[in-house]
């Protein structure tokens, strides 16, 4: 099944021959609707994982402060880079890093402390 106005298939899978051996099987409205529902639940999935790759979010403790930061991949070709927002009460900060960037608690509580992001 290919999702109209998109190259590739959603779903791929053997379909059932009919009594003359040539030709395949009708689907009745209830079979259709189930291939449909199956093809919909692997695209939100594929959504679901390509967006756990290209974004990561720790919680930061700078100052006695805690802070939710952010890092967005961004996989482009001419020009891979990624975003690190950092949350905190009076907004957000955004800054450009390299895409190779592994955030983790203690990446970013030395990345604040180097940058001298504080709350």
């Amino acid at each position: 099944m290919t999702r109209d106005g998109e190259l590739e298939p959603a779903l791929v899978g053997p379909s059932t021959m009919g009594r003359d051996k040539k030709n395949p099987k009708a689907l009745d409205v209830s079979a259709f609707a189930a291939l449909v529902k199956v093809a919909n639940e692997v695209r939100l999935r594929h959504q679901q994982q390509l967006r756990a790759q290209l974004h990561r979010s720790v919680t930061v403790e700078v100052g006695g402060v805690r802070l939710r930061v952010d890092l967005d991949l961004n996989p482009d070709e001419d020009d891979p880079h990624a975003i690190l927002t950092m949350h905190h009460e009076s907004g957000a900060t955004h800054a450009r890093v390299e895409a190779t960037f592994k955030l983790t608690v203690e990446s970013a509580r030395r990345y604040l402390e180097r940058e001298g992001c504080e709350a």
